[in-house]
């Protein structure tokens, strides 16, 4: 197999920084990996992260850097598959930080389930651990938060070049935050592509600790998703998209009830979420945040698909 890491960055320099140097350090069997690259896609990023990786070319001999003008992660998915010269793409977040042995982890397991299957219809999802500790995002243990069942999370996931083309790629009329990875998800397994769970193919997905100021661009993004799923559900209108983008009753009800109508929100919960922060427990803050930030998803989605209708 040959292996195409395939990562978009956006105006993410520093953890981009952690994110290439560990994916340098992979270690794996030639004999399973026969050819690696690092194709990083530069989707318009304004904070010196093409220059920065111009001059440090020499530090990554693996990376075949890209620009593009700003479009969005799912349209520099697509460039990068594009322009992969690998049979094997892996997509990795530019703000995920893999082990020495997650490349291998990844080819091992499609490897064997080649074999098991008779075919390549199936994709690797790897292990993704939150953490929030810059210097050592790799120290961080599993948590129970950090369970997903997501099918098609491309933070960390492995699969044959050719099911994602035959699938179509990635839609651009996701131009907002939410859904094309899922959405993506849904064609590939119409098409039989299968998944296999790999905790060995770790990745340790950075974010900055929660504080107060990061919330108006949280509530922004859960409007967004909302937008995004209402589109998700027009493309695929089954009972399992519902499900996802919380477009059902009991979500209504759910995050209804427990924001009081929306009454417990980012304002009346501000004093609890910064007492939190101060206490040094800014990961149960972000919990508590969610609630709300969920009630905003659900609100979302229901004016949106009310939109949708009204247009026809």
């Amino acid at each position: 197999m040959f292996f195409s890491v395939v990562t978009p960055t956006y105006n993410r320099r520093p953890i981009l920084e952690k994110c290439l140097r560990a994916l340098e350090q992979q270690v794996f069997d030639p004999a399973l990996i026969t050819g690696y690259e690092l194709v990083v896609v530069d989707d318009g990023s304004t904070d010196g992260t093409l220059e920065w990786l111009r001059q440090s070319a020499a530090e990554f001999p693996h990376v075949r850097l890209h620009e593009r003008h700003h479009g969005g992660a799912g349209a520099a998915r697509n460039y990068g598959v594009q322009v992969a010269q690998g049979d094997t793409i892996v997509f990795v977040d530019s703000d995920v930080i893999m082990p020495p042995g997650s490349m291998q982890a990844h080819a091992k397991a499609l490897s064997e389930a080649y074999q098991r299957l008779g075919d390549d219809r199936v994709f690797t999802a790897g292990h993704l651990i939150n953490t929030s500790d810059f210097e050592q995002p790799t120290a961080a243990p599993a948590k129970v938060t950090d369970f997903s069942n997501a099918f098609f999370d491309t933070a960390n996931l492995a699969i044959a070049r050719h099911w994602l083309l035959t699938a179509g790629l990635f839609d651009t009329e996701f131009s907002q935050y939410g859904w094309e990875d899922l959405e993506l998800g849904v064609r590939l397994k119409n098409l039989g592509v299968t998944m296999v769970k790999v905790p060995d193919a770790v990745g340790y997905h950075y974010h900055a600790p929660f504080s107060l100021d990061q919330i108006p661009k949280m509530i922004d993004q859960e409007i967004q998703r909302g937008r995004m799923g209402a589109i998700f559900y027009k493309k695929h209108p089954t009972r399992e998209v519902r499900m996802m983008i919380q477009m059902t009753w009991l979500h209504r009800v759910l995050w209804g009830l427990l924001t009081a109508g929306g009454r417990l929100n980012e304002n009346t919960m501000a004093p609890l979420l910064r007492w939190l922060i101060d206490q040094g427990n800014p990961a149960l803050a972000l919990e508590l945040a969610r609630i709300f930030l969920n009630w905003y998803t659900v609100q979302g989605v229901y004016a949106a698909y009310g939109e949708l209708q009204e247009q026809g």
